[in-house]
């Protein structure tokens, strides 16, 4: 079953957000996949947030650049933690368009937020939240942490 969607403005977004959908797999959790446009396609927006938790999605990774406006009106519809990923796009301004728009969110309507193209750790994020419920997560993630202290350990033996 498919616990986590992972949405996006635009196909451009896709290496991006390709991230997530990777740290994912390796967690052994399925995705749902989707461009959904908050400006061009809105009412196709509307019914994902709507129906994500109906659907079986626990928490919604929505990724957007420019004006990156998906993640906030997703987080307005749905009571699921909703992953805000700021997009670097062609027509960014050095991102901090997308880092703002997702960022600066109202009282009431929270999204949690990751770095500009930090699509890997909005995964990681989205892991943590499931395995709050699910044991077999919770020990990958771990696996996963003692793994990245690993790396770092072993660097230290190709210094001079």
């Amino acid at each position: 079953m498919k616990q986590v969607g992972i949405i996006m403005g635009s196909k451009s977004d896709l290496p991006v957000m390709q991230k997530a959908i990777d740290i994912l797999k390796g967690f052994g959790i399925e995705s749902d996949v989707k461009i959904v446009s908050a400006h061009r396609t809105p009412e196709i927006m509307f019914e994902y947030a709507k129906n994500a938790r109906t659907n079986g999605i626990k928490v919604i990774i929505a990724g957007a650049g420019g004006a990156a406006h998906l993640p906030g009106m997703v987080a307005s519809i749905s009571t699921l933690p909703i992953i805000g990923v700021p997009v670097k796009s062609r027509n960014s301004i050095d991102g901090w368009d997308s880092i703002l728009s997702i960022l600066q969110m109202p009282e009431g309507v929270p999204v949690a937020t990751v770095a500009l193209n930090g699509a890997s750790n909005a995964g990681i994020i989205a892991a943590q939240i499931l395995a709050l419920n699910d044991s077999e997560i919770f020990e990958k993630l771990s696996q996963y942490k003692e793994s990245i202290k690993e790396k770092v350990i072993e660097s230290n033996k190709d210094l001079i």
